[in-house]
C-alpha cells in the first residue's frame, strides 16, 4: 500500500493526460521526449519504494553522507576528540593527586598533633576483657624474666632473664627462633653475651638494632634479625637500669644505678654525652620522638623530663615513696608507679601529677598495718587512652587496666587481667627488674602473651 500511495503522488505531479496524447512524440519543452519521462517515472517511483521498503539503506545513505567530510573536517574533529581525552584523563590526575594530597596533609597533621601531645585515640571502652582461654604462657628461662622488647612488625619477641640469657621468640606461634645463651662470672673475656643479670632491653624503630643492658655495667648492641653481636657499649659506673632508642633514630639512652644518663650514637659504636640530676639510682627510662628523654629517680621521689638540645631538664615531685617505673603516653604526657602502691599520671606542664589513684591494686597486712601492694610495671598503649599497671606481692599478682579521662584528669579502672600466675608482674614492655622481689615456689618464670581485642573502630579527638 505505501509504495502504491507514493507512486501515486508522483504520477499526479506530472503533466495531464491531454498534454500528453499532444506531445507524444513530440519535445516536452525541455528537450526531452515522452519515452524518457516515463523511464524517468519508473526511476523515481522505483526509488521511493526502496526507500520505504528498506529503513536501513536509508540509514546508510544518511551515514555515508555523514562520513563524507572533507580532510580539514576530519583533523578538526579528531583533535577535538583528543583535547576531550586529555581533558578527562587530566580531570582524573588531578582528582588522585587531590587524594593523595588530603592524605599526606592528614598524616602531616596527624604528626603534628602527636608531637604536640594532642592526639588521642579513645579506644578504652571498645576494650573486651580478654579470655583467660586465649593467655599463653612461653617458658625457657631458667631465672625470672626481667624485662622484654617486640619487634616493630609485632612478630617477634626478645626476652631476657637473670640467667644471663636473651631469647627471641615468634608471636603468632610462641616458637624459640634463637638464644644467645649467658655466661659464667668470669668469663667476660671470652664469652660473647652478658655474663651478669640483664636488667634492661630495647629495640630502634626500624627493627635495625637491639640493646640489652645488666648488672655489669656493659651495654650489648645485636643484629635482630641474626642475633648477632655487634657491639660493646662501655662507660657507665654501675648497672644499667633503662635503655630506649629515640623513634625514628639510632640514638641510645642509657640510665643507670650511677645517677647518670648517657647519650650513644649506635651507628658510629660512640659515646655522645652524659647528663647528671638525680640523687639516687635511676628505675626507668623511656623516649619517643622528640630530642628529649624522661626518668623515674627511685628514692630521690622525682621525675625528670630531660631536654637534650637546650640541655635542661625539668623536675617533678608527686609520689610518697620510691618511683620505680615510667613510661610515656604521648609526647606531654607520661605515667608513673611506686612502691607507695600508687599510678600516677603527669604532663610535662606542671609539675604535680594531673591525676593519681592511691592504693590502686589494693593493700595487705593486718588491721591497722596495711600496706599498699606496690606498682611494679605500667605501660601505655602510645597516643591513646589506655594505660596499665602490674602489682606484685606474695600472693597478689595482678594487671590492671585504666582509662584516662579528658585531658587525662583521671584514671578510671576498666578491668583486670585473669589471675593465671602466682609472683611478680613483668607486663607489656616494663618489668620489675631490680632483685626486689622474694622466692616463691609456685610461681614459674616466663611471660605471658594476654591479647586484648575491641568491638568497634577507634576514635580520635584532639585535646
Amino acid at each position: 500500500m505505501s509504495s502504491f500511495f507514493i507512486k501515486k503522488k508522483v504520477i499526479s505531479a506530472a503533466p495531464n493526460k491531454g498534454d500528453l496524447k499532444r506531445r507524444s512524440n513530440a519535445d516536452d519543452g525541455k528537450g526531452r521526449s515522452k519515452k524518457f519521462n516515463k523511464r524517468m517515472d519508473e526511476e523515481i517511483s522505483s526509488d521511493s519504494e526502496n526507500e520505504s521498503a528498506d529503513p536501513s539503506r536509508k540509514q546508510q545513505e544518511n551515514e555515508d553522507d555523514e562520513i563524507e567530510e572533507t580532510p580539514q573536517e576530519k583533523k578538526l574533529r579528531l583533535a577535538k576528540l583528543y583535547l576531550e581525552q586529555l581533558r578527562e584523563e587530566e580531570d582524573k590526575r588531578a582528582e588522585q593527586e587531590s587524594f593523595e594530597a588530603d592524605l599526606i596533609a592528614g598524616r602531616l597533621q596527624e604528626d603534628v598533633l602527636e608531637q604536640k601531645g594532642k592526639l588521642q585515640r579513645l579506644i578504652a571502652n571498645e576494650l573486651i576483657a580478654p579470655d583467660p582461654a586465649e593467655v599463653r604462657l612461653l617458658r625457657g628461662h631458667k631465672l625470672s624474666v626481667t624485662c622484654l622488647v617486640i619487634t616493630p612488625d609485632e612478630k617477634y619477641i626478645f626476652s631476657a632473664s637473670k640467667d644471663c640469657s636473651i631469647i627471641k621468640w615468634e608471636v603468632e606461634g610462641g616458637k624459640k627462633v634463637h638464644k644467645i645463651a649467658g655466661g659464667r662470672k668470669g668469663t667476660e673475656a671470652r664469652h660473647v653475651g652478658h655474663t651478669a643479670h640483664i636488667l634492661c632491653m630495647a629495640i630502634s624503630s626500624d627493627g635495625k638494632y637491639l640493646a640489652s643492658g645488666d648488672m655489669n655495667k656493659l651495654i650489648l648492641i645485636w643484629d635482630p634479625v641474626t642475633c648477632k653481636h655487634l657491639y660493646k657499649l662501655k662507660g657507665h659506673r654501675d648497672a644499667v637500669s633503662g635503655l630506649a632508642f629515640r623513634r625514628g633514630t639510632h640514638t641510645l639512652y642509657s640510665a643507670s644505678h650511677d645517677r647518670s644518663i648517657k647519650v650513644w650514637s649506635v651507628d658510629e659504636n660512640a659515646y655522645v654525652e652524659t647528663l647528671f640530676g638525680h640523687q639516687d639510682m635511676i628505675t626507668g627510662l623511656d623516649c619517643l620522638s622528640r630530642e628529649r628523654c624522661v626518668t623515674a629517680g627511685g628514692r630521690d621521689r622525682t621525675v625528670r623530663v630531660w631536654k637534650i638540645a637546650e640541655e635542661s631538664q625539668l623536675v617533678f615531685h608527686g609520689h610518697e615513696g620510691s618511683i620505680d617505673c615510667i613510661q610515656l603516653i604521648n609526647e606531654e604526657h607520661m605515667v608513673t608507679g611506686g612502691d607507695d602502691g600508687s599510678i600516677s599520671v603527669w604532663t610535662v606542664n606542671k609539675k604535680k601529677p594531673v591525676s593519681t589513684v592511691k592504693q590502686a591494686h589494693g593493700s595487705h597486712g593486718n588491721t591497722g598495718l596495711e600496706q599498699p601492694y606496690w606498682v611494679s610495671s605500667v605501660a601505655a598503649l602510645h597516643n591513646s587512652d589506655i594505660v596499665a599497671s602490674g602489682a606484685s606481692g606474695s600472693h597478689n599478682s595482678s594487671v590492671q587496666l585504666w582509662k584516662c579521662g579528658q585531658g587525662f584528669r583521671g584514671l578510671e579502672p576498666l578491668f583486670s587481667v585473669p589471675m593465671v600466675m602466682n609472683g611478680f608482674v613483668l607486663f607489656f614492655f616494663i618489668f620489675f627488674r631490680l632483685g626486689r622481689w622474694w622466692r616463691i615456689k609456685e610461681a614459674r618464670n616466663g611471660l605471658y602473651i594476654i591479647p586484648l581485642k575491641r568491638q568497634a573502630q577507634e576514635q580520635e579527638v584532639v585535646q
